[in-house]
C-alpha cells in the first residue's frame, strides 16, 4: 500500500491563507476607496461645471495637474503647510480663465467648448513641460503623516488614512454648502434652468465664474492630495480626466449622491483589479460603465433633464 508523503503540501482548506486572502481584499478594498475618493473630489468639479454652464470641460484634469505642480512648487519655497494654498490658486485660475476665455462660448455650439477645452488641456500641459521640464518631480507626504495605520486586519499608511477622511470632510461640507447656502441653491437652480436664475436678478456671469473656478478649486485638492500617491508629470491629467468622464456617466448627471458612489465603485474596481488581473486594470472602469449603462442608461441616479435633451 502506498503510503501518503507527509511533506505533500495539504489539498483542504488552509485558514491561515484564507484570513491572509481577507487581509488583502480588505486593505486593498480601503486603497481603493482612497482612489474613488480623489476621483470623487474631480468628478464632482467637472459635474456642477458642466451643469450649470454647460461646457464639457475637457481641460479640468489639467487644473488636477495645476493644482499638483502648485503644491510641489510652494512646498518647496514655504514647506508642507504653504502647499496647502494650491487648491486656492488652482480655483483663481480657474476663474480667470472663465473671464478670459470659457464665457465667450455660453449659449454657442457645444463643438466650440469641446475643441477650446481641448486645446486648453494641451496648452496647460506644454506650459507644465516648459516650467518644470517632462521628467517626474518628487513630492513627499509631510513627516508627520509617515508610517502605518493598523484597524484589525487592515493595514494602511497614515497618509493615505488622512486623504481618506481629508475627502470624506470636504465632500460632506460641499453637500452641506450645496444644500442650505444662499449660493448652493443658486448653483442648483441654476444648472437645471440657468435662464430662470437670471431673470430672478441674480448676476449670472458671477456665478458662473464662482462655478468653474470652485469646480477647478476641487481638482487643484484632489492634484494636491494625490502628489505623494501618483507621479507628478505634466501628462498626469489624463489619468485624472476619464476617470472623472466615467464617473458622471454612471452616477448620472448632476447627481451629486451619484458621483459618490461612483467614484467609489471605480475606486474599488480598479484597485481590486490592480490587486488580482493587473492586466485588465485599465479597462475594469470601463467595462464597470458599459454594464451599468446597459441596466441604468442615464446612470445610477440619473434623472431627466430637458435643457439636454
Amino acid at each position: 500500500m502506498t503510503r501518503a508523503n507527509p511533506l505533500a503540501p495539504s489539498r483542504g482548506p488552509n485558514p491561515k491563507t484564507d484570513d491572509a486572502m481577507l487581509d488583502m481584499i480588505l486593505s486593498q478594498a480601503v486603497n481603493g476607496l482612497v482612489l474613488g475618493f480623489l476621483y470623487v473630489l474631480i468628478a464632482i468639479g467637472l459635474s456642477i461645471i458642466f451643469g450649470m454652464l454647460g461646457i464639457v470641460n475637457f481641460a479640468h484634469g489639467a487644473f488636477f495637474a495645476v493644482g499638483a505642480y502648485l503644491a510641489y512648487a510652494l512646498a518647496k519655497e514655504f514647506g508642507w503647510w504653504g502647499a496647502l494654498a494650491a487648491p486656492l490658486l488652482t480655483g483663481a485660475i480657474g476663474v480667470v480663465v472663465e473671464m478670459v476665455l470659457i464665457r465667450h462660448l455660453y449659449g454657442k455650439e457645444p463643438l466650440l467648448g469641446l475643441i477650446l477645452t481641448f486645446a486648453l488641456a494641451l496648452l496647460a500641459e506644454a506650459v507644465l513641460r516648459l516650467i518644470f521640464g517632462g521628467a517626474p518631480v518628487p513630492f513627499a507626504a509631510p513627516k508627520f503623516l509617515a508610517g502605518f495605520v493598523e484597524y484589525g486586519p487592515i493595514l494602511i499608511t497614515k497618509y493615505r488614512m488622512f486623504v481618506l477622511l481629508t475627502t470624506a470632510l470636504t465632500l460632506v461640507a460641499f453637500w452641506a454648502f450645496l444644500a442650505y447656502t444662499p449660493y448652493g441653491r443658486i448653483i442648483r437652480a441654476g444648472s437645471r434652468d440657468p435662464e430662470m436664475v437670471g431673470l430672478l436678478g441674480i448676476n449670472l456671469p458671477i456665478v458662473f465664474s464662482g462655478v468653474f473656478g470652485m469646480g477647478c478649486l476641487l481638482a487643484g485638492l484632489g492634484g494636491l492630495l494625490a502628489a505623494p500617491l501618483w507621479t507628478i508629470t505634466p501628462s498626469m491629467a489624463a489619468g485624472a480626466i476619464m476617470p472623472a468622464f466615467v464617473i458622471v456617466t454612471i452616477g448620472g448627471l448632476g447627481s451629486f449622491l451619484g458621483a459618490v458612489v461612483a467614484g467609489l465603485l471605480v475606486g474599488i474596481t480598479t484597485a481590486m483589479t490592480i490587486q488580482f488581473q493587473p492586466e485588465w486594470s485599465g479597462a475594469a472602469m470601463y467595462i464597470l460603465m458599459a454594464a451599468i449603462l446597459l441596466v441604468r442608461p442615464r446612470g445610477l441616479f440619473g434623472e431627466r433633464w430637458e435643457r439636454f435633451e
